[in-house]
């Protein structure tokens, strides 16, 4: 008999009580079932360990169907989350939670032009009051009158902020763990947004900027060589004996997606350092390659642009299924078969890690058989208008 490249499929009753380890391991067995089941034993077994560096992005509204809360951040607290990359929008919904404000379970047939009338507002199912949004801004727009906004910063640094006010709105409330920029600052995780000005935080940033009463200025360069810093930084695994690795894990797609994989590419092919992609690559998604939707973002398409490690194919999984399906059943797989890491608080050696980055980098392009890749510049020719183009 010819070898079959796979295993037996032996369908058994289902119990009426079962575990949540049983329920995935035992009945999901094929299809986008059997990718989410492959990505939990692959957590469970290689990217929930010691030394590995653990990335997630987050985009689609999660936060405001209280995944933020309710999932991330007992992930956050277990040692299971490192550092993110999250559209503002999450955590501006987040907010919602940590200032004690409420939203619901509706439907999402309800007639819209109604809801605008009597001042709500829907996101899909979910239902909340007009006034929720109202006092949110008015709350960012207070905070980031506070002195320790008045400068420029990265986004992890003004998040970290942002989280140490809610945390400081949580205790006078006497609650905790209501929101995920808190579980954050409390754990010293760092969160960025690729697109800062593109969420209602940002657009209060804005409005601070147009009347002269904050001197805030998000600076994406900064985010862009942080990120990097911290990817470059994961060979070290800070543990005798241990490799260092890199795991990114995408809730979704968008720039978010994006901005964790570019990283990579940032060490590699702009500052001249180590060719070595992710080592851990999930995908959460239900868009499609051949539409532009997952653009770069397949592992193989990933691999040639050199943000996976070939050598690591095996250990990239896509499943292509709804995030708010599979999010939850990642989480219970990977809290229940995995001990809680000790905390990395990368947020802390953020500085310390750009440091290392940007001496590597003067060394790379002050002597070019320290990098990867030739640091000379190509040369340059100019139009007539005088313009200078490369060649």
């Amino acid at each position: 008999m010819a070898k079959l490249f796979g295993h037996r499929i032996a369908p058994a009753p289902m119990p009426a009580e079962i575990s949540v380890v049983d329920l995935i391991d035992g009945y999901f067995t094929a299809y986008n079932s059997a990718r989410l089941r492959e990505i939990c034993h692959l957590l469970s077994r290689d990217v929930m360990q010691p030394g590995v560096t653990v990335a997630v992005s987050l985009s689609g509204a999660m936060t405001p169907a209280g995944f933020g809360v309710g999932i991330l951040a007992p992930l956050m607290r277990n040692g299971f989350i490192d550092w993110m990359i999250s559209t503002g929008a999450n955590l501006y919904h987040d907010l919602h939670y940590g200032l004690g404000l409420s939203l619901y379970a509706g439907s999402p047939f309800t007639d819209d032009v109604e809801l605008r009338q009597s001042g709500q507002i829907r996101i899909y199912d979910i239902l909340f009051e007009y006034d929720v949004l109202l006092q949110t801004d008015a709350f960012i727009r207070q905070v980031l009158k506070a002195e320790p906004f008045q400068k420029p910063m990265g986004t992890a640094e003004f998040h970290y902020l942002l989280g140490q006010y809610v945390r400081e709105v949580e205790k006078r409330l006497g609650i905790q763990n209501s929101c995920l920029l808190a579980t954050a600052y409390e754990c010293g995780v760092p969160i960025y947004t690729s697109s800062p000005g593109d969420s209602s935080i940002g657009m209060n940033v804005a409005a601070m900027a147009l009347d002269g009463s904050s001197r805030l200025v998000l600076d994406p360069s900064l985010d862009v060589n942080e990120t990097a810093a911290i990817a470059y930084g994961a060979r070290e695994s800070g543990i005798p004996g241990i490799e260092g690795k890199s795991a990114a894990i995408m809730i979704g797609g968008g720039s978010p997606k994006n901005f964790l994989l570019q990283t990579q590419p940032q060490l590699h092919e702009v500052l001249g350092l180590e060719e070595r992609g992710h080592d851990y690559f999930i995908q959460i998604t239900d868009a499609r390659p051949d539409t532009g939707g997952l653009s770069g973002a397949t592992p193989s398409e990933a691999v040639s642009w050199g943000k996976v490690d070939p050598q690591e194919l095996p250990n990239t999984i896509v499943c292509y299924t709804d995030s708010t399906i599979a999010l939850p059943i990642m989480a219970a797989y990977t809290l229940k078969q995995c001990a809680p890491r000790p905390l990395k608080r990368l947020y802390h050696q953020r500085t310390d890690r750009l440091t290392q980055l940007r001496a590597d980098y003067v060394a790379a392009k002050a002597d070019p058989s320290h990098g990867v890749i030739p640091m000379s510049e190509p040369s340059i020719a100019t139009y007539p208008c005088g313009t200078p183009i490369r060649r």
